[in-house]
């Protein structure tokens, strides 16, 4: 049987065709790197960004119901599920020094890319440095597949997890060994700029789109790890407990190509410890113990080619659904756990995907597996919040506590039952449990050990961060127009013949943002740089309870309005907001917004 990667049969001379498509249009892109304003000059896009239909080429399903998403895909080749241990990513250590030296001012005459000073250096010196090299490396993905040439940290995508504490700077220096020319695959962009999601970082270190750097140049990026407020005029010293973050990741954030280069590999975990989240379960909130019950999970689903190599659809500007589905860099691996309490940190990296995650018994179908919620975002929520799945767009992130004692000798599958059959978003049917697609699967059946971890039920957090009244409000209109995705009409640009900087807010002000989106039965989540913010409410009514906390990424669903409530604090300079389907941010749905110590505008429709 031939099958495209939604699982439909389709007849062998049509899986011919679309092989031979595939093909030709990773050579075209490999060899020539086009982008996407060359396709349109030469006539193989269309005004409406579609790919013409010419023959070995297209992958569209013309006159298909499911159009324009690319259900002419063909299928990934076999591999099994749950043979191959899930794999942990090793904690990135420190180094004792850096040659050159870091310096406030970019050190160009060295090779350093950077092109903004350091402006909180001397403010919060580093505590401790790390070396990080982006390079391509062959990482295994399945005993059915084979080696695939990935960008990497250090030689591992996922990338090393950092471990980082609160009041303890560091500086991180990414060295670009990529080369130039034609890539592994076809796809995935040499020049780079590293992103810390959810960092409450200075603007140069934040690894903006149009601060990328090149093959052979390095870029170092200081992490002040300091609670939001600590340089504000509204907290009298320290910054705002409140404020607290937790589970954080890396990623890179290549003006264009974000997607090809996440795609590619270069993923990975930045965890942030305190007196209060401590690691330690014998200690503050008592959460299970890092690393030891403290799991991080990356999912991601992908793509393969006829000769098992990882496949990325340049043509695609919709969105792209992977027909394999990786945790922490394997296919449908499995993991072994002790009968007692984790904390499970998910992340969902998409790069198109939205997953509903279940736990699922198949000894017992019929009843959805309660487990506790803690954590939305980067943001640990007043109080665990009892739940039965946890949905997350692209970037989201939900740690949570499950008590595996329950399933001892055993084994239970976290199982995303979300349908989604386009770039579009999900069609918000819940499939049956069993009926889904399992990224992982936990068998429980290691010793007996202690467990001196809370009980979540009785567990309290941080409070939520106290509102003010906002010095503005704006709105912000998600769309798509001309076969590009836009925010209020206008285009990304990182050049100077179009709009930079669209909106300069105040330093120590709050602002009241309304996202809205217009292009009908797409759904973006939308991600805002630096400040977390409080989502007051989608539709004018009360967001779900998960939601209510903080949050780094929003939710902006079919035809629907969310106002959010943000400050702006401690740091100056250019960040973006954007849709973290990364199709969309690469096709340009991102604007730059700035914080201005002079003061900011008073643009309601910028």
């Amino acid at each position: 049987m031939f099958y495209n990667v939604f699982g439909e049969k389709v007849s062998k001379t049509r899986f011919k065709e679309m092989v031979n498509a595939q093909k030709n249009r990773r050579e075209l892109i490999g060899a020539n790197q086009f982008n996407r304003r060359d396709l349109m000059r030469m006539g193989l896009l269309t005004g409406a960004g579609y790919l013409v239909a010419k023959s070995g080429l297209s992958g569209r399903a013309w006159g298909q119901t499911i159009s324009p998403g690319p259900i002419n895909q063909p299928a990934s080749p076999p591999t099994r599920s749950f043979v191959t241990q899930m794999p942990i990513m090793p904690i990135h250590q420190p180094v004792a020094s850096l040659t050159p030296t870091p310096t406030v001012d970019p050190n160009t005459a060295a090779g350093e890319g950077r092109t903004q000073p350091h402006q909180a250096l001397t403010v919060f010196p580093p505590q401790k440095f790390y070396q990080t090299v982006q390079q391509i490396a062959p990482i295994f993905v399945s005993p059915d597949l084979p080696l695939q040439q990935l960008y990497t940290f250090d030689g591992f995508s996922p990338g090393p997890t950092y471990v980082a504490h609160y009041r303890e700077p560091i500086l991180v220096r990414n060295i670009n060994n990529i080369p130039n020319g034609p890539q592994p695959s076809g796809f995935g962009v040499p020049s780079l700029t590293t992103h810390l999601h959810n960092s409450h970082t200075p603007s140069e270190s934040d690894g903006n789109p149009c601060d990328f750097f090149n093959s052979g140049q390095f870029y170092d990026q200081h992490y002040p790890n300091q609670y939001a407020g600590v340089l504000s005029d509204h907290i009298s010293e320290g910054g705002d407990l409140n404020e607290a973050l937790s589970t954080l990741w890396y990623h890179d954030h290549m003006i264009g190509a974000t997607a090809q280069n996440v795609y590619k590999g270069l993923a990975g975990f930045y965890f942030l410890f305190n007196d209060h989240d401590t690691g330690n379960e014998n200690t503050g909130f008592r959460l299970p113990s890092f690393p030891q019950y403290d799991i991080p999970m990356l999912f991601a689903d992908r793509v393969f080619d006829q000769e098992g190599a990882m496949a990325f659809d340049l043509m695609n500007l919709d969105g792209i659904l992977g027909d394999k589905f990786l945790t922490n860099g394997v296919v449908q691996p499995f993991f072994r756990v002790h009968p007692r309490k984790y904390r499970l940190r998910w992340l969902n990296t998409g790069i198109s995907r939205f997953v509903q995650m279940f736990l699922t018994d198949p000894t017992n179908l019929g009843t959805d597996q309660v487990f506790f919620q803690i954590c939305k975002d980067g943001n640990l929520l007043p109080q665990p919040i009892q739940v039965t799945s946890c949905t997350m767009g692209v970037a989201e992130r939900a740690d949570v506590i499950i008590d595996f004692s329950q399933y001892a000798g055993r084994s239970v599958f976290v199982e995303n039952r979300l349908q989604q059959i386009d770039g579009r978003g999900p069609t918000d049917v819940v499939l049956p449990a069993g009926q889904g697609d399992s990224y992982v699967r936990i068998d429980v059946n290691l010793p007996s050990v202690a467990d001196n971890s809370g009980n979540p039920e009785f567990m309290t957090f941080y409070s939520l961060p106290a509102l003010v009244a906002p010095r503005i409000s704006r709105t912000f209109h998600f769309d798509r127009l001309n076969g590009q995705w836009s925010i209020n009409g206008i285009f990304m640009t990182c050049n100077d013949d179009g709009p930079t900087v669209r909106v300069r807010v105040g330093l120590n002000t709050a602002e009241h943002w309304v996202l809205s989106n217009l292009s009908g039965d797409w759904e973006h989540p939308i991600h805002i740089h630096f400040e977390e913010h409080r989502l007051l409410s989608r539709d004018r009514a009360t967001p779900p309870p998960p939601e209510q906390g903080r949050n780094d990424v929003t939710r902006v669903k079919h035809n629907n309005r969310n106002e959010l409530f943000f400050r702006f604090r401690d740091f100056h300079g250019h960040y973006p907001m954007h849709c973290h389907n990364l199709i969309h941010e690469d096709h340009a749905m991102m604007l730059l917004w700035f914080i201005d110590p002079n003061g900011g505008d008073n643009n309601q429709l910028p």
